[in-house]
């Protein structure tokens, strides 16, 4: 297994890591929001994304997003194939491309929203804590890019200050990556049921 630093000589997987992305919310019936293989390509042939292959067969992947003028880096559409789940292949990818980004963005704040309790988990370990959305970047491009995802509603009904996702952020000028106080998979399970509660309550009515 490799994992490496995308490039343009990895633009023929465009397709099958948005056919991957699109089945796993399917599968999931979590909010995922879905993008087209020519912005998976533009961020390969920028150097803002990570890949994982198996000799020559697509295995993971992870993309990189700049936003409030490179203020703010978000770690975006981390997808492992269904053959290769359940290997710690999402841990590797998502360290691999936190490195990248804090390399190649060494003063921008890391930000990730998410309804997955294992993604959750993954950026606590990598230091990253949960805040509100107001904390994130205020680039409305960004918030727009959550049309796609089924849950886009929540987020609108909120102005945007809150939806099923958690948000979480990784600052470099205030974290201590020694100290960090890891949050339980426990905490987070408690704040997803609660947000679900809260927001698909109120959808119904």
């Amino acid at each position: 297994m490799e994992i490496i630093i995308a490039d343009h000589t990895h633009i023929a997987y465009a397709q099958i890591i948005c056919d991957t992305i699109e089945k796993a919310a399917q599968t999931r019936g979590t909010g995922i929001a879905r993008r087209k293989p020519t912005y998976i390509i533009s961020k390969m042939e920028k150097g803002n994304a990570v890949i994982a292959l198996d000799k020559d067969k697509f295995a993971g992947f992870c993309y990189i997003e700049t936003w409030s003028h490179g203020k703010f880096v978000a770690n975006s559409g981390l997808i492992v194939h269904p053959d290769y789940r359940g290997q710690g292949l999402a841990t590797k990818i998502k360290q691999c491309v936190f490195e990248h980004s804090r390399t190649k963005f060494p003063n921008a704040k890391i930000f990730s929203i998410t309804t997955g309790l294992a993604v959750m988990k993954l950026n606590s370990n990598l230091g990253y804590t949960p805040v509100t959305f107001s904390e994130l970047t205020k680039d409305q491009t960004f918030w727009d890019g959550c049309q796609t995802c089924k849950n886009f509603d929540v987020l609108k009904r909120t102005q945007q200050t809150m939806c099923l996702c958690t948000g979480m952020l990784y600052d470099p000028s205030t974290k201590s990556e020694k100290n960090q106080k890891k949050i339980t998979k426990k905490a987070f399970t408690r704040l997803k049921s609660i947000k679900q509660t809260l927001f698909l309550k109120n959808k119904k009515k």
